[in-house]
């Protein structure tokens, strides 16, 4: 039961951290594709407040809150695996 536990813990810690991880990247990413798209534009205006709403248009997107996936995939998997080794006989 321990090593479960300890199985559990660890893998929510590693989970966190490529969330974390992947979470940033995809909002660098973002913000990027918006300031290439201001500039191809030629927009005029405040630049960094068209940034800060698209950003904040992203934060609510289905591509941000896919990125939860990194904890579902996983678990599903592996309780899937658990499943199948424990019962296939």
């Amino acid at each position: 039961m321990f090593a479960f536990m300890r199985l559990v813990v660890m893998g929510f810690v590693i989970l966190t951290v490529v969330y974390i991880c992947l979470s940033l990247y995809a909002r660098a990413r973002e913000r990027e594709r918006l300031e290439r798209r201001w500039v191809e534009e030629g927009m005029v205006g405040d630049r960094r407040a068209f940034v800060r709403a698209g950003l904040d248009a992203y934060g609510g997107s289905l591509r941000r809150r896919m990125i939860l996936g990194v904890y579902v995939v996983p678990v599903v998997v592996i309780g899937t695996i658990i499943y199948i080794v424990n019962h296939s006989n």
